[in-house]
């Protein structure tokens, strides 16, 4: 915290903070009012998710690196929970949706595994998966501010290209479903939980109530994306589509992708951002992250990194590729691995173990690349 807010006058600091809950509402009305009811509570869940993040400090490359390089597997731990809590939850709901809400899953082929692999190493290089790259760009940190553009733009060109790929070769999607897909879902959590506290250092067990805290905060969220969107809680669409637009605006053609000139792609390129509901949840994760670096530090002060211009040069690079495998592997962590596991798709699993094999090397890549910034 910086002197400057800590001299703050008392009245002031109430008054500033009482602005930015105002803010946030407003933001919500407005958006609500422009396109309807449902997308201003879509934005709110997306507020809330970036609340969450930021707030309580609940990621997932940071998790993978704390346990890789200190065998802590704490933060993992929440994830899964928060996972197998969607999972009790959103099994049953799509079993009796009648088609109403739609589960993340995808096919397992070559490309959605090697994309899961380069994603893992490139989440590790910029500190930041797709969530969390959005909420380190809204809380102004400078790496973020600058991989988020290129995680658009990747994940555009991804999509643009995802046909050639998935051509590669592939399963048939692999869904589990029902009392016995959960149950094996909610084993397998159990079975990786299990593992992680055999591997755990001594003295790093114990989930931290924050941690706990945001994994049901984050739990009756997604599960709240899931019945109002009707779909699980995504990033990386979202991300791409902005990038589209932006194709479009300089005059580019998409007629020549098969995904872009899909009529649902092709009608979403011509809507409002407003009316999709990635865009939305994705707007409401970095607009949550500003909120809560202005209550607390009163505006975005982080100071530039002391890093070498190789440094900026891999950010920018790993911020393509984060974009451009999120899209070939179904999703980033958000997607693929929290909403894919949850919802019974086969494809959370791999990607799960290939981004873990991933992170390793990026762990690794830090150093190198210069990304370790000097005192």
């Amino acid at each position: 915290m910086t002197a400057a807010v800590m001299a703050e006058p008392s009245g002031s600091r109430v008054a500033r903070r009482g602005g930015i809950v105002l803010a946030g509402l407003g933001l919500v009305v407005a958006v609500a009012l422009l396109a309807g009811a449902r997308y201003g509570l879509l934005l709110a869940i997306g507020l809330g998710f970036g609340l969450v993040l930021e707030g309580l400090r609940f990621g997932f490359a940071g998790p993978w690196r704390a346990m890789i390089l200190r065998r802590d597997p704490s933060g993992i731990l929440a994830q899964l929970l928060a996972i197998a809590l969607v999972a009790v939850v959103a099994f049953p709901l799509l079993a009796g949706s009648s088609g109403e809400l739609v589960g993340a899953a995808a096919p397992i082929g070559w490309a959605m595994a090697g994309g899961a692999f380069v994603f893992g190493a490139a989440m590790q290089v910029v500190l930041g998966c797709g969530s969390g790259t959005l909420v380190n760009a809204g809380s102004g940190n400078p790496v973020g501010l600058l991989a988020l553009p290129f995680f658009a733009i990747g994940s555009f060109l991804g999509a643009y290209s995802l046909v050639w790929w998935t051509d590669l070769g592939a399963l048939p999607v692999l869904v589990l479903t029902g009392s016995s897909g959960l149950a094996l879902t909610l084993g397998l959590l159990g079975l990786v939980a299990g593992l992680l506290l055999v591997l755990a250092a001594p003295g790093t067990r114990r989930v931290p109530r924050r941690l706990v805290l945001a994994a049901l905060l984050l739990a009756v969220l997604a599960i709240g994306n899931l019945v109002v969107a009707g779909q699980p809680w995504g990033v990386v669409y979202g991300l791409g589509l902005w990038g589209a637009k932006a194709a479009v605006a300089l005059g580019a053609d998409l007629s020549g992708s098969a995904f872009w000139a899909a009529p649902g792609n092709a009608g979403r390129l011509q809507a409002s951002v407003l009316t999709d509901v990635t865009s939305l949840t994705n707007i409401g994760i970095i607009t949550g992250a500003f909120l809560v670096a202005c209550w607390r530090r009163g505006g975005l002060s982080q100071p530039l990194p002391k890093l070498p211009a190789r440094a900026w040069v891999a950010t920018v690079v790993a911020g393509l590729l984060l974009g451009y495998s999120a899209r070939l592997a179904f999703g980033c962590n958000v997607g693929a691995f929290f909403s894919g596991i949850s919802t019974g798709s086969l494809h959370g699993w791999v990607w799960f173990v290939m981004a873990f094999a991933g992170a390793v090397v990026g762990v690794r890549l830090r150093p190198v690349l210069g990304l370790e910034a000097r005192a």
